[in-house]
């Protein structure tokens, strides 16, 4: 799937192709409401809508990612719904079937407020979105949804299992794969060596796709 991407916005990569295969994976019933958290290009919601979605709404906090995602929905006829802000707080009166993130998980000396890293940065620990979407991720889902969410093995996956689980959620990674680090990896070895995150000489990251399902009913239903 070619798709236009304006300057800045971030380009799909492994971690994207992963998670639209677990989506895959996923079987979602035709007519599912998505909602995709860091829409980007629009590439992951593009591909709810192919698999059979009826409601699809993307969210990012980037004008030119919201405004690509758009143009992309447009030029191939597919009705997008893309709205710009915080996913926590723009659709936080909405439930969804399914819930899509890739989230800013790459490690980082500082936050970042703006620019291009902002589609990547997340902290010292690579958290500074992973903890609170775990925590409200029950809420954006209906009962019997599920959330897809890929992000670096690097960040701790067994902390978001248990802090997903925490929150109601069952929990478990559905796709794992080792890539090479990229450009904004290899920029950082020296950081990410001095602060124990990666083992001397280490070159890949391992990317891990979690899902999240909302029981159907709570246990004291």
């Amino acid at each position: 799937m070619r798709l236009l991407r304006a300057p800045g916005v971030y380009t799909p990569q492994d971690d994207t192709a992963l998670l639209v295969d677990a989506l895959h994976a996923a079987a979602i019933p035709p007519g599912a409401r998505v909602l995709d958290i860091g829409t980007g290009t629009g590439a992951l919601a593009i591909a709810a809508i192919r698999a059979g979605a009826s409601e699809v709404t993307g969210v990012d906090i980037s004008r030119r990612a919201v405004w690509t995602a758009r143009v992309n929905a447009a030029l191939q006829r597919l009705p997008l719904r893309v709205r710009l802000g915080n996913a926590l707080e723009v659709v936080a009166d909405e439930r969804f079937d399914l819930v899509l993130a890739n989230p800013p998980y790459v490690p980082a000396a500082g936050p970042c407020a703006r620019g291009p890293a902002r589609a990547w940065d997340a902290g010292l620990d690579g958290r500074q979105l992973l903890d609170p979407l775990c925590a409200r991720m029950f809420d954006l889902l209906v009962p019997g949804g599920v959330l897809l969410m890929v992000h670096s093995a690097l960040c701790g996956a067994d902390t978001t299992l248990r802090q997903l689980r925490d929150n109601g959620l069952k929990a478990s990674i559905v796709q794992r794969c080792s890539v090479p680090f990229g450009p904004v990896m290899n920029g950082r070895i020296g950081f990410l060596e001095q602060h124990g995150l990666i083992e001397p000489g280490q070159r890949h990251e391992e990317l891990v796709v979690i899902r999240g399902d909302r029981p159907e009913r709570t246990p004291s239903e």
